[in-house]
Parts: structure tokens; C-alpha cells; sequence
């Protein structure tokens, strides 16, 4: 898979964000930080403890977005996504 492709498939993930389906590519600031929030609060002990790691990760995804000045996360450079993606459990591809 290219990397034009590896983008592509990264960009079109469905994220469920705020209760609604969405690609990941045209999340903005504000569903990445309630993305990240969520995450957050489910983080407890055992097995759940495990989602902290993705709340960290998302809450990354939100300063560099923010750094950027990017209103959409497809507006982030294609590098930074690629590597940001697995941390946030969204899929690659194969």
C-alpha cells in the first residue's frame, strides 16, 4: 500500500466522536478534545487502565491541530499522521 493510499485509509476511519459517526479526516479541534476528554473518563483500573495511553494520544492529536492551526485533522502534515495513527487506534491498513 502506498503511502498516498496508507493517508487515504486513515483519513476515511469512521471515528464515533460525540455520538455521531465520522471520517477522522474531517474531525475539527473541538471533536478531537471531546474525543480525548471521553477516553479520559474511561480510563480506570484492570483492563480499562489500557485506555489512557489513547487518551494521551488524542489529546497529542488536539495540541498539534492546534500548533498547526488546522481546522480539519486532514489538514495536519501527512507524516505526523501517519506516525500519530496507530497511537490513536486508527487503522492503517493493510
Amino acid at each position: 500500500m502506498s503511502v498516498t493510499d496508507q493517508l487515504r485509509a486513515i483519513l476515511d476511519q469512521v471515528v464515533h466522536v460525540g455520538g455521531v459517526d465520522r471520517p477522522f479526516g474531517e474531525l475539527s479541534p473541538h471533536d478531537v478534545e471531546l474525543h480525548a476528554t471521553a477516553l479520559g473518563d474511561a480510563v480506570g483500573w484492570g483492563p480499562t487502565a489500557r485506555v489512557a495511553a489513547f487518551a494521551r494520544a488524542w489529546g497529542e492529536l488536539g495540541r498539534q491541530m492546534e500548533e498547526a492551526g488546522a481546522g480539519a485533522v486532514a489538514e495536519l502534515d501527512p507524516d505526523a499522521l501517519l506516525a500519530l495513527a496507530p497511537s490513536l487506534w486508527v487503522q492503517v491498513g493493510d
